[in-house]
């Protein structure tokens, strides 16, 4: 007999009681990133935040960004790890809204997988949560979606996005800069979050290499190293604009440290920084000789070993380097602010890596 049985979503591929299932399952995580303006919980179409407690302040500036973390999903997918790529989403956006002096408030996220696996969607969940309390920040909502024959059923990629707040006669940026202002480099716990199309690549690919394999100067294996979360600054860069004076701020992500520094000098000043002042760490140059990868274009896809850059007045450097050692964060001056030539861009690398 023909098989009158009707359609059904569980049928194409979508499963709404995973769904709910996930949504329980995540629940503890996303309480513990609870901010007190933050009304609800989940289960809302919409998250709540009480902007009255904004009223504080004399000219509000809501600061936004969204990223994700690109081809990362793909190692902790690989590996099976799920509970710290999470740490990667938020730091991609809250370091973007710390950046212009704004405190990170809070944030959505958007979980995409080809199948609902309720315990791997709840330890992604996990990881946001615990990035969000390293941030500062309230997790109010999400999406998970399910897509069923576009992602296999192992395929999951997330994205989010963020709103913080700052004063608006707080705000850094270019306007502040002057000549003879020292850079201060924040060292990274890694590749964080960007180049890993390059990485996987040259590594994995080309190389051969297996994530168990554990090899000279990394001290763990390479899968381990790979999946090391990105650092999250929000909290330590809000902590220095309340001990020094601070003019800018410069998130080193995608385009690398001379393009994103750039993006804050003015028309008319040059940022320098001196590479003998740090040597990348391993990862980095396993990357370049396995890949036979120039330096500039290591330079201009990677972050070589510096995740955020902090610009002060010379007379604050002091003070700016005993807060982030206080903090645990290794910071050192990797150089200053000059005058820029006709021939010159907004920020150059110069010299050569320490060893």
């Amino acid at each position: 007999m023909p098989d009158t049985t009707g359609a059904s979503y569980a049928a194409a591929g979508v499963d709404i009681e995973a769904g709910d299932r996930a949504v329980e399952l995540m629940k503890e995580w996303v309480k513990k990133t609870r901010r007190p303006e933050v009304l609800g919980g989940l289960g809302g179409f919409a998250g709540l935040f009480d902007a009255s407690a904004l009223k504080n302040y004399e000219r509000p500036l809501l600061a936004s960004a969204t990223d994700g973390v690109g081809t990362k999903v793909d190692i902790a997918r690989q590996l099976g790890v799920y509970d710290t790529i999470g740490h990667d989403l938020v730091a991609m956006v809250m370091d973007d809204i710390v950046v212009c002096g704004a405190e990170p408030l809070f944030m959505t996220d958007y979980i995409c997988v080809g199948k609902v696996h309720p315990e791997r969607v709840a330890a992604i969940v996990k990881g946001i949560a615990e990035g969000c309390v390293l941030a500062g920040c309230a997790l109010v909502g999400g999406e998970t979606a399910e897509h069923p024959g576009l992602l296999g059923a192992d395929d999951f990629d997330v994205a989010g996005a963020g709103t913080g707040v700052v004063e608006a006669d707080r705000l850094l940026g270019p306007d502040r800069i002057r000549t003879g202002d020292a850079v201060i480099a924040m060292a990274s716990s890694g590749l964080h979050s960007n180049g890993y199309s390059l990485v996987r690549h040259v590594l994995l690919n080309e190389g051969g290499l297996s994530m168990d394999a554990h090899l000279d100067g990394l001290g763990r294996t390479l899968g381990e190293e790979l999946l090391e979360p990105t650092k999250i600054y929000s909290l330590d860069c809000l902590a220095l604009m309340r001990t020094a004076e601070v003019h800018a701020f410069s998130h080193v992500t995608g385009g690398g440290l001379a393009a994103n520094l750039a993006r804050v000098i003015p028309d008319g000043l040059h940022a320098v920084v001196d590479r003998s002042t740090w040597a990348p760490g391993a990862i980095f140059d396993l990357v370049g000789r396995t890949g036979r990868v120039e330096r500039l274009e290591l330079e201009k896809t990677l972050n070589m070993g510096v995740g955020m850059i902090a610009i002060v007045p010379e007379e604050s450097t002091d003070v700016a380097l005993t807060t982030l050692a206080d903090r645990g964060v290794d910071a050192w001056v990797a150089g200053e602010i000059t005058d820029r030539a006709d021939h010159e861009s907004g920020a150059a690398l110069v010299g050569d890596y320490a060893v």
